[in-house]
Parts: C-alpha cells; structure tokens; sequence
C-alpha cells in the first residue's frame, strides 16, 4: 500500500469514527431533550371581582292572624282573628306601602307590600314588622314577626299536627306573576303538595292538610314562577282553653352551623319535656349533630351533646334539664342541617309559646323594627375569634348603645317596642330579637338587608 492510500484510507476511517460519535451524542442528546421536563408557560386565567349592582328593596308582610274552624258548618273556612299592628322605617326615608288582596280571607285588614327604590350605589335598607294580640275564646297570646323579602325556596321548621294545635302555612306573593308553590314534607311520613298563589295575593294551606302522621313535620317550600314570603302560623289549646299563639319565620336553607340566640327557657312545674325542645333535621344525609348551649353573656358551656341524625328525619330532644335562663344554642354537623327551639311559659291558660330560630351571620348595617308589644330584647352571639362592637341607635333619634360581644360569647340589650334601630356591627354577628311578658312571647331572627348584593368572581 503506498503511503497516499494509507493516509486517505486513515483519514476515512477517522471520518467514519467521528459520525458514529457525533450521531451517538445526538441521540443521547434527543433522549435527553425528550425526558428532560421542557419550560412551561404558565398563565392565570384573567379575573375580576365585580359587586352588582344593588336592587330595590321590596319586602312583604304577613298581614292579618286567621281563625280556623269558627264556623261549625264550614269548618275549612277562614276568617280573620285581628288584624296587624305595624311598623317600619327605610334608610331613604318611609317605604311606598302597596296592598295586596289575600283573596281566601274576605273582609282581612291591610296585607302589605313595602318597596324603596335603589339611589347609586347604595342598597336601600328597610326595617319593619307586625305583632297581634289576641284574648278570645279559641285563640290568645301574643306573636310577631318581621316583614320580609319573598324567595324561591325557604323551610319551615317548627309544624306540628298534634292534638290540640293548629297550623296554617301562610303563602304571600308580592310579584306580578302567580306562583306554583310545592310543599315537600319531611316527616314519618313524606308527601308533597302543589298550590298556586295568584299574583299579589295570599294563600293559607292547613299544615294537617299535608302533613297528616307526621306529629313533627319540617316543610320545605320551593317556588315556580314569582318568590313567596312562607310563614307558619301556629295556635294551641288544651282541653278547649287556648295556651298561645305563634308566627314563625322562614328558614333560608340547612346550615352546618347554625346558631340560635336568645332562648330563654322558663320554670316547669309540670315537668312536662316538651316544654322546651330542639328540633333538628338533616335533608338528604345521615349526620351528626353536635349541640353546644352557653348562657347569654358566657363563653363558659352550660351543656353539650351529640345527637344522632337520619337523613330526611325530624329528630326533637328535650332541654328540660338546663336552668331557667337565657341561653345561645348552637349546632355543629358535617352535612347542612335545620334546626329550631320551641319554648314555653307554661301548659295552663294565658300561657304562651314560640320558636326561636337561627339567626345569619350579619356583617353589615340593617334596620331592625320592634312592633308594639312587650318588653324586647336584642340578642347578639360572636362565634369568631375577635370582640365585636355593635353600634345601635333609633331611626326616629334618641340615645344609641355601643354593645361589645366578646369573641365565643354573647350580649343583650334592651330595645323599645314601636321603634326601628340602625344596627351597624364592626365583624359578624347573629342577632335576635324577642319580646317576652306573662303570657305574651315571640322571637325573630335579624336578617341581612334584602338588596345587598355579594361580590361574586368573573372570568372574562
């Protein structure tokens, strides 16, 4: 071989041997690139928070107390027992009243409907309520409750059918619209009911009607069409004597934790139970339910116990073993439950019962109005973990109070009957309001403003 070729056939190979390295490292280089995790371009959807625009404030009232039954020859016939006292007062001055025509109760006083038109941004705030008290044969007591907006959905917690007593389901529609209206009963025994409340009207359904075998039922009202207003009235005698009446607000939905203040619970000296209950439901779940009472202005628990909860069933537990007193019931539960107490001064005539129901968290100024009647009461409960000072003052003037609810603990203070207070609260509170005498009780919660409107987050 002579010395040209062996230099080509050296540089040849030196070629071939430098590809095969080359085309190795570019493989080795490919594997690498593909498992290797490649850089990422991360972007966050755009958001905004965005506060609607607040509506006018419409709330209506329940107008007249009905009598059942005082016509032997047509005992399904209704009638009007005594007609509202009422109150109110708006941030932008008195609500425009329009009536409206409870179509089944001929001759009824004034069923109303208040309204107060939006200005800005500012939510317009209304505050008022109605009381009756009655002394007649077949029905005494006293009872009160707030006006308030009409909604798509609502429970009614404390019916009962049991000898004695008489519930009425009391549908208002304050829309332009009539309203398909199914009461769905939860109890030992299920049913559903389907009725229509015209347009501007009322409707009164007898809670027997619906929820017959059930001795403790909870109804849950959903709408069709326009939102009612759904309030149960109730009345109770005993061997012919009446022992009280009651108006019952509305519940807005299951809460896993609901909180119930103002509870006062009187002597028993009939050792009667049922004088005092919790009732308690979980819609759709079996839970547990775990029940924490504290007297009013302690953080200290006067008592607490777990109660065990079938889905779809009414569950009621006595709290004749607690002191009379003044007390804040709350409840814990992994699924959203109801809850409500009843109480009681007594099982003899010109005695009186109510149920006292959760009250929402509240963050923000309302109005809160007292309908004649006697001595109130403003119950206020803190379950977070900071005092909150709680200014109130009278919309027609006078004194305002500055009330601190410590932090796990409540607070009260005495309010005028025939008066509507601003009450504007530096963190969250429940509030409450109740008016007690011998023989005359009624407990409301407080509710947010009716036009207020949460933030909510939009993706553009």
């Amino acid at each position: 071989m002579s010395g040209n070729r062996a230099i080509r056939v050296a540089a040849t190979s030196a070629r071939l041997l430098t590809g095969a390295v080359v085309a190795a490292a570019c493989a080795v280089g490919m594997v690498v690139a593909i498992t290797a995790p490649w850089p990422t371009l991360a972007r966050e959807p755009a958001q905004a928070v965005v506060t609607p625009q607040p509506g006018d404030t419409v709330l209506v009232c329940n107008g007249d107390f009905r009598a059942l039954g005082r016509d032997s020859s047509n005992p399904l016939q209704m009638e009007s027992a005594a007609s509202a006292r009422f109150i109110a007062d708006g941030s932008a001055g008195s609500p425009d009243v329009t009536p409206l025509s409870p179509s089944d109760l001929p001759g009824s006083g004034e069923l109303r409907r208040l309204s107060s038109e939006v200005e800005g941004d500012a939510a317009p705030l209304i505050g008022a309520a109605e009381s009756t008290t009655l002394d007649a044969e077949d029905l005494a007591g006293f009872a009160a409750a707030p006006c308030r907006a009409a909604t798509s959905e609502s429970w009614l917690v404390g019916g009962t059918v049991a000898i004695g007593s008489e519930d009425l389901i009391v549908l208002t529609n304050p829309g332009s619209v009539p309203s398909t209206v199914t009461l769905s009963v939860y109890g030992t025994v299920r049913g559903t009911s389907t009725s229509i409340v015209p347009a501007g009207g009322q409707l009164a359904i007898p809670l027997s009607s619906i929820a017959s075998g059930s001795e403790a039922p909870v109804v849950k009202v959903s709408t069709d069409g326009a939102p009612v207003r759904a309030v149960l009235q109730s009345s109770l005698t005993q061997t012919l004597d009446p022992i009280g009446i009651d108006l019952q607000d509305s519940v807005a939905a299951p809460q896993q934790h609901p909180v119930i203040p103002g509870v006062q619970l009187f002597p028993d000296e009939s050792d009667d139970s049922a004088a005092a209950i919790l009732r308690l439901l979980s819609p759709g779940a079996d839970t547990t339910a775990h029940v924490t009472v504290r007297e009013v202005g302690q953080s200290r628990v006067a008592s607490s116990f777990d109660v065990e909860l079938a889905a779809d069933a009414p569950t009621q537990v006595g709290l004749s073993e607690l002191e009379p007193g003044l007390y804040t019931v709350s409840v814990d539960a992994e699924s959203g439950v109801l809850a409500g107490v009843r109480v009681q001064d007594g099982v003899a005539p010109g005695n009186d019962f109510a149920w006292v129901l959760p009250a929402p968290e509240i963050a923000d100024e309302v109005l809160v109005a007292v309908p004649a009647g006697p001595a109130a009461t403003l119950y206020l409960a803190n379950d977070g973990e900071s005092d909150v000072t709680v200014a109130l003052e009278p919309t027609a003037g006078g004194e305002a109070q500055q009330i601190t609810v410590p932090a796990g603990s409540s607070a009260s203070a005495q309010i005028d009957a025939r008066a509507v207070y601003a009450l504007d609260p530096s963190g969250p509170v429940h509030a409450a309001v109740a008016m007690t005498a011998k023989g005359a009780l009624a407990a409301w919660p407080v509710w947010p403003g009716a036009a207020a409107q949460q933030s909510i987050v939009v993706y553009p």
